[in-house]
């Protein structure tokens, strides 16, 4: 703040628990916004606290000629887990969402759907979670909104995340523009994320050492970019998995995908896990992986640019894009034959992300 704008005062909620009266626009529901939310996110864009954020349009235009704008929303029960909390996931998410079309992150917003009955001090931790998290990414929470829901009307908390960044000139990626020969990398070892929340849930009594992969990808993303500027797509590999990715990719650019099972990166807890519960890994969700389609050429660059980031260090190249039948996914198995790999038919797991 300049010498010319006042100190910004942030009432505080006594409550320990959400009411009903806390989303009925009077003073409890300002001091809660207050305490919680305006406090945590506090930037300038935030700090008018009008019904809108106000963003000069000269400072977008610098950065791009393309305005990237994306929104989401997050359920996951339960809301904390290891390796991360629903904060994190909203914020990362969106994020990823973002850079996965090549775009700079810049702005987020947060629209929260409370049940009553929730402890004030989750939402503390929660919203710190999101302001550490969205700082760490160099992005900024400039506006949002607060309901509140009787019980039973909503699990806890719902978070709906809308995110805007800007695309920089020659960058154009698209799931149209696979090509036969192209590489099929992803960054890191799959499965994590739904295999961590299925075990915090508890109720089939797994004791693993498995922690969600939920990260913001932006700088990796943009790292590659600079290594490979031909990459032809990205796409994070959340809700369907990495099999869902490729389904939807081999459709849109009309080609075939076969990918290697032996070159698919897991860790062991994820591959017990899966055994244990017959589930199969390509369709559990990851909060922390991306699918990157690669021209041949560029491939060897591609990766050694993910591997040079914290967040690629296992990173992988699985398959190739092939000429065969349009929108096919095949895998070829440890035992040498193959295997379709199909779009995920209902849910494997619910409430993940």
């Amino acid at each position: 703040m300049n010498a010319l704008t006042p100190e910004r005062r942030f009432a505080t909620s006594a409550a320990r628990i959400v009411t009903l009266a806390h989303g009925g626009g009077g003073k409890a529901m300002k001091d809660l916004i207050d305490d919680v939310f305006a406090r945590a996110f506090d930037n300038p864009l935030l700090a008018p606290m009008e019904d809108q954020a106000r963003i000069d349009l000269a400072s977008l235009a610098a950065l791009g000629d393309r305005l990237a704008f994306t929104t989401d929303s997050y359920v996951v029960d339960p809301l904390f887990f290891p390796g991360g909390d629903i904060g994190k996931l909203a914020v990362c998410g969106t994020i990823n969402d973002l850079a996965v079309g090549g775009a700079r992150p810049l702005y987020l917003s947060c629209a929260v759907i409370i049940e009553e009955g929730l402890s004030v001090e989750t939402l503390h931790r929660i919203a710190g979670s999101m302001a550490d998290t969205a700082r760490a990414a160099g992005v900024a929470i400039v506006t949002g909104d607060t309901k509140v829901v009787t019980r039973g009307a909503c699990d806890k908390l719902f978070i709906t995340t809308t995110g805007i960044g800007v695309i920089g000139k020659n960058v154009a990626l698209s799931a149209t523009k696979a090509q036969p020969g192209d590489h099929v990398l992803v960054n890191g070892r799959l499965g994590d994320h739904g295999a961590a929340i299925l075990a915090a849930r508890g109720d089939l009594a797994l004791e693993t050492a498995l922690e969600s992969d939920c990260a913001a990808l932006h700088e990796l993303i943009a790292t590659v970019l600079g290594a490979a500027p031909g990459t032809r797509f990205i796409r994070d590999a959340t809700r369907g998995g990495v099999a869902t990715v490729l389904n939807e990719l081999a459709a849109a650019s009309r080609v075939a995908i076969e990918i290697d099972e032996d070159r698919t990166p897991l860790t062991p807890e994820v591959r017990g896990v899966c055994e244990i519960l017959g589930l199969d890994p390509l369709y559990l969700a990851n909060e922390g992986k991306v699918v990157l389609i690669v021209p041949p050429d560029q491939s060897e660059a591609a990766l050694a640019a993910i591997r040079s980031h914290p967040l690629g260090a296992d990173a992988a190249d699985i398959g190739v894009v092939a000429a065969g039948e349009a929108g096919r996914v095949t895998m070829r198995t440890v035992f040498g034959g193959f295997r379709i790999v199909d779009m995920l038919v209902g849910e494997q797991l619910p409430r993940i992300c």
